[in-house]
């Protein structure tokens, strides 16, 4: 399956049809929660039920964004994608969004936003989709722009698809070329499904980069390990997990109800809801 940044511009591949699919899909609207419950996790807010304003740099059709509302933060969008936008509006989201290609820059005042988040996004800049866009020029605009628009020392957690390591390291390198500190976070290292990618970036002094995550793979339900953007092995437990399954058959439910109050296409029970599966050969 292609990927859909090599097939068309982010305006022509999400029109009207596919960001409606996108947005009725109940595996989507899983992943994208999860990419946002991870991001703000890394934002690293006090527990102090403050909300905060956050930027949501390709907010397509508001998926992420609603989970930003549920976890009590208040969000401003931005798409390229018009046919996603006004899926936004129609599902009525809590934040504002309106239309801008983040590759022209972040049109708000500077120190505006205590944080940013991005799921599925930057590295769209990392293609010319014409003769006038230049990548590494776009990347510095985007960056750049981004870095004003925080708060002093305020995050910015952008989670990517890069194509490989060249262009995962060109995106990391614009950014701290303009005055970021920080760098790669990569969950999963060693599972080809779950294997995620979060540049996280700090508008201030250089901190120490949030330990990745590992759980147990889809495959063979062996403990993986985080890693670093230096390598480092973040656990060298190397242990099988154990303790009991949380996402019962009431988590099933729930999660199914709150998609269904979203809009979103979800099967319907059956006495196999929330049942564990076999075991694999």
């Amino acid at each position: 399956m292609s990927r859909p940044e090599l097939t068309a511009p982010a305006d022509v591949f999400y029109n009207d049809t596919e960001a409606r699919k996108y947005s009725q899909s109940s595996r989507v609207v899983e992943i994208q929660e999860r990419l946002t419950e991870r991001a703000v996790e890394l934002l690293n807010f006090p527990d102090d039920g403050v909300p905060r304003l956050l930027l949501d740099v390709g907010c397509g059709s508001g998926l992420s964004g609603d989970r930003l509302t549920e976890l009590g933060h208040e969000w401003i969008g931005m798409d390229l994608s018009a046919s996603m936008l006004e899926v936004a509006k129609e599902r009525e989201v809590e934040g504002d969004v309106l239309r801008n290609d983040m590759g022209h820059g972040v049109p708000f005042r500077p120190g505006v936003f205590d944080g940013c988040v991005s799921i599925s996004a930057v590295q769209w800049l990392c293609n010319a989709d014409n003769s006038a866009h230049v990548p590494q020029r776009r990347l510095k605009t985007f960056f750049t722009q981004l870095y004003k628009s925080l708060k002093r020392g305020a995050k910015a957690i952008l989670q990517i698809y890069p194509d490989g390591p060249r262009q995962a390291e060109m995106i990391t390198t614009a950014a701290l070329r303009v005055g970021f500190s920080g760098g790669l976070v990569v969950d999963y290292p060693n599972s080809t499904r779950a294997k995620k990618y979060f540049l996280a970036l700090a508008a201030g002094p250089p901190e120490q980069l949030p330990t990745p995550k590992g759980e147990f793979d889809d495959d063979d339900d062996i403990e993986r390990r985080g890693m670093r953007m230096d390598g480092r092995k973040s656990d060298r437990s190397g242990k099988y997990k154990k303790g009991k399954n949380i996402k019962g058959k009431a988590w099933v439910h729930k999660k199914k109800e709150q998609y269904r109050n979203r809009g979103v296409q979800v099967a319907s029970d059956s006495k196999f809801t929330g049942r564990k599966r076999k075991d694999r050969l």
